[in-house]
């Protein structure tokens, strides 16, 4: 088989060597002329430009390039009588966009065979051939097999899939680039919605990483979203893809997923462990995770529409507090209104004077007696009265002016507590963005020289965020304020970023227990206890306070002064209130706090007043909702409804939650859910499912995310026969009472 052409070169060859003269004279080659055409394919063979091989009838391989057999195997032999599509195969992994059809396709109709690329595993060797060939007829216009050749096209598949690779993996931690998972999600979602499957989307933004970059360096940052990746995909595993925005944005695709009470539980782990400590050469940094979450069908259809409700469930979980994840609801859209409002008002709110610093008591465990009290910044709106915390502090961190309303609140505090008449202190919130500010020492001592108060009676809490980067700094930051003479305060202990290490030199003079531990501390089986118990003895072991945080019911205060907390701070002794009136009582002498409040915590219940859908058998009634927890609620507005009686509440945007009554008394009546509802993420509960949109689509209605209107459309038939319940309005009685 080793060059069957060559045989036939060598006597013409010669002839032309014999001829007389200085130039040969020309002698082209005819048609005809079989011998000097057999030499040149046998040139071109060896040359290894190109090979050529040849089948029967039965697709058995009857030729091939001894260069090219040998290259496979190292024994032409082996090759000749495999079937072609043995020996060829398509080769599926060429690039996204491959149109050539299937091989075996090609074979079977016996065409020309356009030129292919092919992979060949043979001899232990895997390469790429580009193959074509023509179909052979015999004597009698029978197809006996096929002529072709072919070429090794290895390394230049190897540079295009090199190239696909950058073009749609990120270079840095090997996940799906923006292009590649934004297609992906593209035609996930145009298939499913043809198998009226669900696919749900997360966003994911990293907490505080700009912050390691610019203490540690870009390379450090490089590193960190490196291990950030890993953990991702341990994590998610072969659920979904990951896939880097840019920057530390991150998006997974998780298809046939759409039970919130798994994504909620997915989003939680991500969080978790992402807010892990990372170390990198040498240097520890801790950064956080935020989450939104967004399902096709129910929260859009289109690619683009659901981005963009993730992207708004994203915002939300970082607008509330960051290391959090949140569901997208369509009251997003407006809160997102909203918070592009608080944005542009807040730049003139300090201009207008709109600003204020309300303080809430922390009393002695054991006299109730006020020894200090936290300063809490409020927004009082020129037209919308009282703007929370919670809404405009993370905007002002956001848009850059946090530092700003920190100097105010700095200099604000002091001038106050300087007129106060008692030696009572006051502690003041400090953001990491604003301690990491070159000039904060300059403003402490600015404020406290211009105010004149006792450097002891200003505290400030600093919460362990700080920490992240350059911790050498932020201790001789402490070593700094101590020397001034104000105290400090850790602020939030323990609720994600803790490290013992920099409690060694730190010199905090209190510790705060967040009331996320002080919540529930009463329950049986729960740990929070156990933790409040912890923390206090380590603070006693440091020589600090202890504050617990958050303490709204009479069993939480028993169980944290048993705890051991010497300082207690919530709720249940006051709120905060203007300064006016905490001075007023401190003038008074009125020091003394008085608990008021429940006798005992009731984990998961919250108090609504809203109105709700009830859907019983053909009928539905509006009726208020109460009560709420994961297990069951309270509604008002039927009059005797019996007990056992099956009913489904529709708590809008398609939720409905199928539910028995098992107390009843007037108007008012007890529901128990028959599957539990989770947390939405934020202080809220939702259903696991929701009505789908493809249901809808089936009733007659056009395909599209979920909304109030469509729902109503699909229970419209209700309220054909008579009602068996009679409706109370009691929209009038906000107490619920007659």
């Amino acid at each position: 088989m080793g060059g069957f052409f060559s045989k036939f070169a060598g006597a013409q060859q010669k002839k032309a060597d014999s001829a007389e003269g200085g130039v040969a004279p020309l002698a082209p080659i005819a048609s005809d002329d079989a011998v000097r055409r057999a030499g040149l394919l046998d040139a071109l063979e060896k040359s290894e430009l190109g090979w050529f091989w040849a089948s029967d009838g039965a697709g058995r391989l009857v030729y091939l390039s001894a260069p090219a057999a040998e290259r496979l195997s190292g024994n032409p032999d082996e090759l000749i009588g495999m079937k072609l599509s043995d020996l060829f195969v398509d080769d599926e992994g060429t690039g996204e966009s491959s149109t050539q059809r299937p091989l075996k396709f090609q074979f079977a109709a016996r065409n020309s065979l356009r030129p292919t690329i092919v992979k060949i595993e043979q001899g232990g060797k895997t390469v790429w051939w580009e193959i074509s060939g023509a179909p052979k007829q015999d004597t009698e216009n029978e197809f006996s097999g096929y002529h072709g050749i072919a070429r090794d096209v290895t390394s230049t598949i190897a540079s295009q899939r090199d190239a696909e690779k950058l073009s749609r993996y990120d270079s840095l931690t090997g996940l799906a680039n923006r292009h590649r998972i934004n297609h992906k999600l593209t035609a996930t979602l145009s298939a499913f919605r043809v198998a009226k499957r669900s696919c749900a989307t997360m966003l994911l933004d990293l907490d505080r990483f700009k912050q390691v970059n610019d203490t540690m360096g870009h390379p450090a940052g490089d590193e960190l979203l490196k291990q950030v990746s890993q953990r991702l995909t341990r994590i998610v595993g072969d659920q979904g893809e990951i896939g880097r925005l840019g920057g530390d944005e991150f998006q997974i695709l998780l298809p046939d997923i759409e039970d919130r009470a798994i994504l909620g539980d997915l989003s939680d782990r991500i969080i978790q462990m992402l807010s892990q400590p990372y170390s990198i050469n040498g240097m520890r940094a801790i950064i956080g995770c935020s989450v939104g979450v967004a399902v096709a069908p129910f929260d859009g259809i289109e690619s683009e529409e659901l981005i963009k409700a993730a992207d708004l469930a994203l915002y939300a979980a970082k607008g509330g507090g960051r290391g959090q994840f949140r569901f997208y609801s369509s009251d997003l859209r407006d809160q997102a209104s909203h918070r592009h409002q608080i944005e542009e008002d807040l730049r003139d709110a300090l201009v207008k004077e709109e600003l204020e610093m309300h303080f809430q008591p922390i009393v002695s465990a054991d006299e109730h007696k006020v020894v200090c009290v936290e300063a809490l910044m409020r927004w009082n709106h020129g037209e919308r009265g009282m703007i929370s915390p919670a809404d405009f502090i993370p905007v002002a961190e956001e848009v850059g002016i946090i530092r700003e309303l920190g100097e105010w609140a700095i200099n604000d505090v002091c001038a106050q507590v300087a007129s106060w008449p008692t030696d009572v202190c006051a502690a003041i919130n400090v953001s990491a963005v604003q301690f990491a500010s070159d000039n904060f020492i300059e403003i402490v001592n600015r404020a406290l020289k211009n105010s004149g108060v006792e450097p002891s009676r200003i505290e400030f809490e600093i919460t362990e965020s700080v920490f992240v980067g350059d911790i050498d700094r932020a201790l001789r930051m402490f070593r700094e304020l101590k020397e001034i003479g104000v105290r400090l305060a850790l602020d939030d202990f323990g609720t994600g970023y803790s490290s013992l290490s920099y409690l060694r030199d730190a010199p905090f003079d209190k510790m705060k227990i967040d009331q996320s531990f002080v919540r529930g501390c009463t329950e049986e089986g729960n740990n929070n206890g156990a933790i409040v118990s912890a923390v206090v003895s380590l603070a006693k072991a440091l020589n600090m306070e202890t504050v617990a945080e958050g303490v709204e019911t009479q069993d939480e205060l028993e169980a944290v002064v048993t705890y051991g907390a010497g300082r207690i701070q919530g709720a249940l002794f006051a709120r905060a209130m203007p300064g006016s009136e905490i001075r007023e009582r401190l003038e008074n002498g009125e020091l003394i706090f008085e608990p008021r409040g429940p006798e005992k915590y009731r984990s998961d219940r919250r108090t609504e007043f809203r109105k709700i859908g009830l859907i019983h058998e053909d009928s539905r009634y509006n009726v208020f909702l109460r009560n709420l927890s994961k297990t069951g609620a309270k509604i008002e507005g039927l009059l005797e409804v019996p007990i056992g009686t099956d009913v489904v509440l529709d708590l809008g945007g398609g939720q409905l939650a199928v539910a028995s009554v098992r107390r009843s008394q007037g108007f008012s009546q007890g529901v128990e859910f028959e599957t539990a509802l989770v947390s939405d993420g934020a202080d809220g509960l939702c259903t696991r499912h929701r009505v789908s949109p493809y249901q809808i689509e089936a009733a007659g209605r056009p395909l599209g995310a979920l909304n109030d209107s469509a729902v109503a459309a699909l229970t419209g038939a209700l309220n054909m026969s008579k009602k068996a319940f009679v409706e109370v309005d009691i929209s009038a009685q906000p107490d619920g009472k007659k």
